[in-house]
C-alpha cells in the first residue's frame, strides 16, 4: 500500500493525497484563510442566550463564534484567572502547575451563570465557518505535536484507542506521567507507539515553546478580539497527522516548498528526506499524476464504479443521500442476492473514498441494494466498518436496515469540498454538460455492458468532437479499449448528434439498447 503526496503551488495549494494511484483525499490551503481548525483566540463574549444554554463570541468574523455551554470546559475558571492575570502583567513564566487548576463547573450548569457580555475568554476554533455559520468554539484548549497533544488546565494522560497493544499503551503512560508538566494533561497519539523518551520529549518541549509565544502575544496585544495561536499550516499539519511509513513519494512542484518540506521530514522521519522530489517538465503537476481526471470524475453527482455500478449523491440542507445502482448488469452471479452483496461491497469502498474525497459530513444516509440474507447485510456492515478505519474524521456507523439503508454520522469540521466538474455546452453556451472525460466514463461502463451480450462487430455513433477525443493519439481511449475487451470498437462521427449523445450499433447496423 503506497501512499503518495502531490503538491500544487498557486494562489492557493493544493494537496492530492493517493493510495496505490487512487485519489482519496484533497486539500486546499487558502493563503488567507484567518479561521482553521485549531487556531486559538483571546475574544469576548457577545452575549449569552438561556434558551440555548450558550454565548455568542467575537472572534473577529463577519459572524459571531458558538460557544455552547458543554464546550467551555470543566476548567473555565482557571482559564478566565489565567487570561486576566497575563493580561494584567501578572504572570511571568507562563507555565501552569497543579495549584492553578479550580473546581469543575457543574456540568448540567447554565451559561449565564459562568458567563457574561464583554468577558474576555481564551477559545479554540473547532468548526470553520459553515454557509452562514460562524465558527463553532470551545474553551477547552489543545496544541497538537506530532507524538502528543498538550491539554493546558488539565492533569490527565491518555492513550489512543488505535494503539491495541496494553504493554505499550502502560509504557507510553508511564513515560508521559514522568515528564508532564504540571497543570498540563497529554493525549498520545497513534504515531507515538514504540517512539523513545527523547522523541516524545522533544515534542512536549516544542508545543511548551508554542505555548509560551501564545502567552506573550496575549500580553503585548491589548486589541481584542486577536489570534494569539494560529494551528500550523497546511504543509505542517499534514505532515504530522498523515505522515507515516507508507508514504513512497512526496512531490512538489515548487524548490523552495520541497527544501521545507525535506527539513520537516530531518526532524520527524530522517530515513524518509529522499523521497521528496521536485516536478519537473512540461505537463502541470496534476496533471502528470492523473489527479485532474480523477477530480472531474470524483466529484460529480454520478460517480462510476466497476462492473457496471455507479453512486447517485445528493446534497441536501439537512443531510446528504447516496444511492448505489447495480446498472441493470449481467453478470455471473448465481443469483441476486450475490449480484447484490458484489455491488454494494464494491459500493462501500468507493463511499469511504468519497466521504473523505469531499469531506462530507453530518448525517449521511446509504440506499444500498436491497439484501434479504442476514449474513450478506452483516458482511456488508464489517466491510464498511473495514474500509472507513482510516478516516480520522469521527464517524459513527449503523447496521442496515431491512430496507438497505445504512446511516453514517461523520465529524464536520470543515467546509464540504464542493468542485464544479461541468463545462459550457458547446451546442448551447449558456447550458452546462459532463465534460468528456466523465462523458468517457458513462461509454466505458455502457461498452463492458453491451460486450457481455454482443457477439459481433459494435459501432460508436457520436459527437464528432467527442469522436475525436476518443481516437486522437497512439494511445487513444480507442486503442484502451481494444486492449482491455479483445475488440476494435469502429467510430463514427455523427454531425447531427448533440454534444452528449451517442449511440452503439451492432454488424446490422441496429440501435443497441444497453
Amino acid at each position: 500500500m503506497d501512499k503518495e503526496l502531490i503538491i500544487r503551488s498557486g494562489s492557493s495549494t493544493d494537496f492530492a493525497l493517493l493510495k496505490d494511484g487512487k485519489l482519496i483525499e484533497l486539500h486546499k490551503d487558502k493563503n488567507n484563510s484567518d479561521f482553521s481548525v485549531g487556531d486559538i483566540f483571546v475574544a469576548h463574549i457577545r452575549k449569552t442566550v438561556v434558551g440555548l444554554n450558550a454565548a455568542f463570541v467575537d472572534v473577529g468574523y463577519s459572524k459571531d463564534g458558538f460557544l455552547h455551554y458543554h464546550d467551555l470546559g470543566p476548567q473555565l475558571p482557571a482559564v478566565l484567572k489565567f487570561v486576566k492575570a497575563i493580561s494584567d502583567g501578572k504572570h511571568i513564566d507562563y507555565l501552569l502547575s497543579d495549584s492553578n487548576l479550580q473546581e469543575y463547573i457543574d456540568k448540567e450548569g447554565n451559561i449565564q451563570d459562568v458567563l457574561s457580555p464583554n468577558q474576555q475568554l481564551l477559545v479554540q476554533v473547532t468548526k470553520e465557518p459553515i454557509s452562514t455559520k460562524g465558527p463553532r468554539i470551545s474553551s477547552e484548549l489543545s496544541v497538537a505535536g506530532r507524538y502528543i497533544v498538550l491539554v493546558p488546565f488539565s492533569d490527565r494522560v491518555s492513550v489512543s484507542q488505535k494503539i491495541e497493544s496494553a504493554q505499550e499503551k502502560d509504557r507510553l503512560k508511564k513515560m508521559l506521567r514522568n515528564i508532564r508538566p504540571k497543570g498540563f494533561g497529554i493525549i498520545i497519539r497513534t504515531v507515538a507507539q514504540d517512539r523513545k523518551l527523547e522523541e516524545i520529549e522533544k515534542d512536549l518541549q516544542q508545543l511548551l515553546s508554542r505555548w509560551k509565544s501564545m502567552c506573550r502575544k496575549i500580553k503585548q496585544t491589548k486589541q481584542r478580539p486577536v489570534k494569539v495561536l494560529g494551528e500550523v499550516n497546511r504543509v505542517s499539519s499534514i505532515l504530522r497527522d498523515l505522515f507515516n511509513d507508507s508514504f513512497s513519494s512526496i512531490v512538489v512542484d515548487d524548490n523552495q516548498r520541497a527544501k521545507n518540506i525535506s527539513k520537516m521530514l530531518e526532524k520527524i522521519a530522517p530515513n524518509k528526506v529522499s523521497i521528496v522530489k521536485v516536478h519537473e517538465g512540461q505537463i502541470p503537476i496534476f496533471e502528470k499524476y492523473n489527479i485532474e481526471r480523477q477530480i472531474k470524475t470524483g466529484f460529480g453527482k454520478t460517480v462510476s464504479l466497476s462492473k457496471g455500478a455507479y453512486l447517485v449523491i445528493e446534497h441536501t440542507e439537512a443531510m446528504h443521500v447516496i444511492d448505489v445502482n447495480s446498472g441493470n448488469r449481467s453478470n455471473k452471479a448465481k443469483n441476486q442476492d450475490d449480484t447484490a452483496l458484489e455491488v454494494n461491497l464494491i459500493s462501500a469502498t468507493e463511499i469511504a473514498r468519497q466521504l473523505r474525497l469531499r469531506d462530507m459530513g453530518g448525517i449521511i444516509v446509504v440506499d444500498f441494494i436491497d439484501m434479504r440474507n442476514a449474513e450478506h447485510r452483516k458482511t456488508l456492515y464489517s466491510h464498511l466498518k473495514e474500509v472507513m478505519k482510516e478516516d480520522r474524521a469521527r464517524h459513527k456507523i449503523l447496521p442496515p436496515s431491512k430496507f438497505g439503508l445504512v446511516q453514517i454520522t461523520r465529524q464536520r469540521v470543515r467546509p464540504e469540498m464542493n468542485i464544479k466538474t461541468t463545462e459550457p455546452d458547446p451546442n448551447n453556451p449558456e447550458k452546462e454538460v459532463d465534460p468528456p472525460i466523465i462523458l468517457i466514463d458513462k461509454i466505458g461502463v455502457h461498452l463492458e455492458r453491451i460486450l457481455t451480450k454482443e457477439k459481433g462487430k459494435v459501432t460508436l455513433n457520436i459527437h464528432p468532437f467527442i469522436a475525436a477525443y476518443i481516437t486522437k493519439g497512439v494511445f487513444s481511449i480507442q486503442k484502451k479499449w481494444l486492449f482491455n475487451h479483445k475488440k476494435w470498437i469502429k467510430v463514427i462521427p455523427r454531425h447531427s448528434y448533440k454534444y452528449l449523445e451517442y449511440s452503439f450499433h451492432n454488424k446490422k447496423g441496429n440501435k443497441i439498447r444497453y
